[in-house]
């Protein structure tokens, strides 16, 4: 008896399941919307947005003008991460230039520099452009290392090293690459966005077209109509992941150096609780323009700005932490750079696979329970 009932459920939910795909494969833009896409804005914001700074202008105050000055400059801009826009030895007309925005700063080498290196006591001063904050951070950061490698080159490395030396080594992503530190963000924000797009118009289109009335006419359970409508999305969201990771792998080289279970894991957690957040929209408003408005809302800014993706979340205020605890995007990141960059498994990353799953539940949970067989 227990079987033929389990039997019965699964072929309800499969029949549910079916008929939603003919509804996909009726409504091509839902396909562009769920494929072709994220990819789409992966691309477009993994070139579009970096954080990686170089060719920056800068303006130098050369006032001693002998050959120790001369090679200190060659060195800071051999990179080319400095590009050198203005030379001179006004120090008035290079701040001109400064406030005109073609140089984030102005580097002055002071006269009787030849003479210090000499004695060992040279200093020079870098004027910076503050305005923007990030940029003037990574500007200052970077002439101080390439300063102090110019200088040891300048003093023949210092016959006398000095009594303590801190060597840093950068892991998991050593040449600090925006694109490794944006890819997994990117991935979790687009594809929570479209996840809860596309089941936010679901039951509503059905409650707009007239067609739930025969359905409240079928055998059919709440929960199986929920999971039905649920089950072909989930594939599609799969399939999203799966193109999503190979344009980063492809485009951006990001690497997969953790547990691919741990990624399936989570990718699959995380669908079905945003396709619930989506479903359980779409339940409540019954009206598809309500429940796009909704979606957006409740998915765009959330996860953009209380998932880490952009800003740390050990940086927001109290209140905001709490929040983002809510925030299934915040541990789908986690997990991303977790398995792509680190290299963790689910040993490491279990505790953000179990909160994926409780918000899947309680989501899953609330749109079968708000879902009433009642045209009211």
């Amino acid at each position: 008896m227990a079987t033929s009932h389990v039997k019965r459920t699964v072929g309800r939910i499969l029949a549910m399941a079916g008929k939603e795909v003919l509804h996909i494969r009726r409504d091509i833009r839902t396909l562009y919307l769920a494929l072709a896409m994220p990819v789409l804005l992966l691309v477009l914001f993994g070139f579009g947005i970096s954080f990686d700074v170089d060719h920056l202008g800068l303006a130098v105050v050369d006032q001693d003008r002998t050959a120790q000055s001369r090679e200190l400059v060659r060195n800071v801009t051999a990179s080319e991460e400095f590009i050198v826009e203005w030379e001179g030895t006004s120090p008035e007309e290079a701040l001109r230039e400064l406030r005109r925005g073609r140089a984030i700063g102005v580097l002055v080498v002071p006269r009787r520099f030849a003479e210090d290196v000499a004695t060992g006591g040279a200093e020079v001063q870098f004027l910076l452009d503050g305005a923007d904050g990030n940029t003037a951070t990574q500007a200052m950061a970077k002439m101080q290392a390439l300063v102090e490698m110019a200088s040891r080159k300048l003093a023949g490395f210092a016959p006398r090293a000095p009594p303590l030396e801190v060597r840093v080594r950068t892991l998991f992503n050593p040449n600090s690459r925006s694109a490794l530190f944006l890819v997994p963000g990117l991935a979790s924000y687009l594809l929570a966005i479209v996840a809860v797009l596309i089941t936010a118009l679901t039951v509503a289109r059905e409650w707009e077209r007239g067609s739930m009335e025969q359905l409240f006419a079928t055998p059919v359970g709440r929960m199986e109509i929920i999971v039905g409508k649920l089950l072909p999305y989930l594939g599609i969201g799969l399939l999203q992941v799966l193109l999503v990771l190979t344009a980063g792998a492809w485009v951006f080289d990001v690497p997969v150096r953790g547990s691919v279970v741990a990624l399936g894991l989570g990718a699959l957690l995380f669908l079905i609780g945003m396709l619930g957040q989506g479903l359980l929209i779409s339940v409540v408003t019954r009206n598809q323009v309500v429940a796009t408005q909704v979606a957006t809302m409740t998915s765009v800014l959330p996860s953009m700005l209380l998932s880490g993706f952009i800003f740390p979340i050990a940086n927001l205020p109290p209140p905001l932490k709490v929040v983002s605890m809510l925030i299934p995007a915040r541990y789908f990141v986690s997990t991303l750079r977790g398995v792509l960059l680190r290299g963790n498994g689910v040993d490491v990353l279990w505790p953000q696979l179990l909160a994926m799953a409780a918000f899947a539940t309680v989501m899953l949970t609330l749109a079968t329970r708000r879902f009433h067989r009642r045209l009211d």
